[in-house]
């Protein structure tokens, strides 16, 4: 179930999953993604004791895109907060993909006391040099103008970094099109991705680790994407040994493949019991 949440920074499309009466878990998305990429994982822990939310950032999907300067992991982990203030909820769970896991990383600092369990999939620290050419490819979608929304997916699957496609990235991709003069393009905009890669650049995210004091579980995509890895083993081992209650579990997937692999919603299943 689709809603709109007004926050101070503007207005924030969400997704429901499961009993709103249930326990709270937020989940943010990466990059250049949108709320969509979590629809696997929600409908497998969603449950009557089980709310879940997952969030289109500012500027991705149908969230509103705000003025520049208003971006960046901080800005996004205070909307976090805002969606479960406003939502009646004084704490709840975590979970976020890539960028979203670097949010998640930010809560656990600025908030501890509002964030009870922390799951972080695939991003933790600096990834590895021969995967970001598969992420920038993915972001050069954005303001790209293709003929039907056919075409938009097919030259997606062309990129080869999704494996396997099926429905749900189908429908992720598609979730956010809108038509233009000339076909469809994507309404998340570049501008908005791009300030959260200038963002990205400047940070140490592994000076974020001693301050993970909550339960965490880290799932690692142990496939390549691209040549890389986004978390390498020797940041797992470092990353584990770090925060204090953290554990780590390999997925056997690449980047995008673990948001819908079966083992990923099992150990975020009983992560969440």
């Amino acid at each position: 179930m689709a809603d709109e949440l007004q926050v101070p920074s503007g207005v924030l499309r969400i997704n429901r999953f499961g009993d709103p009466r249930g326990r709270l878990t937020i989940c943010v998305h990466g990059l250049s993604a949108n709320s969509r990429s979590f629809d696997f994982v929600a409908e497998s822990i969603a449950s009557p004791k089980r709310a879940v939310v997952a969030i289109d950032l500012r500027g991705r999907g149908w969230s509103e895109i705000t003025p520049a300067g208003t971006y960046g992991w901080g800005n996004h982990a205070k909307d976090v907060l805002d969606v479960a203030t406003a939502l009646g909820r004084t704490t709840f769970d975590y979970v976020g993909h890539s960028m979203g896991a670097f949010i998640g990383m930010d809560l656990a600092k600025r908030a501890p006391e509002r964030v009870e369990k922390l799951a972080l999939i695939d991003a933790i620290g600096v990834p590895e040099a021969g995967a970001m050419p598969s992420i920038f490819a993915a972001v050069q979608r954005l303001g790209t103008v293709h003929p039907s929304a056919e075409a938009y997916v097919a030259a997606l699957k062309k990129l080869g970094t999704i494996d396997p496609w099926n429905d749900y990235w189908d429908a992720h991709y598609r979730y956010d099109l809108v038509p233009s003069a000339a076909g469809v393009v994507a309404r998340t905009d570049k501008t908005a991705v791009m300030e959260d890669v200038a963002y990205a650049s400047l940070q140490q995210p592994r000076s974020y680790w001693p301050s993970i004091t909550m339960d965490t579980l880290l799932l690692r995509a142990s496939r390549l994407l691209g040549s890389g890895f986004i978390v390498s083993e020797d940041d797992r081992k470092r990353f584990v040994a770090t925060a204090p209650r953290a554990r780590a579990v390999d997925i056997d997937a690449n980047h995008y493949g673990i948001m819908m692999h079966p083992s990923t919603a099992q150990h975020l299943g009983e992560f969440f019991k």
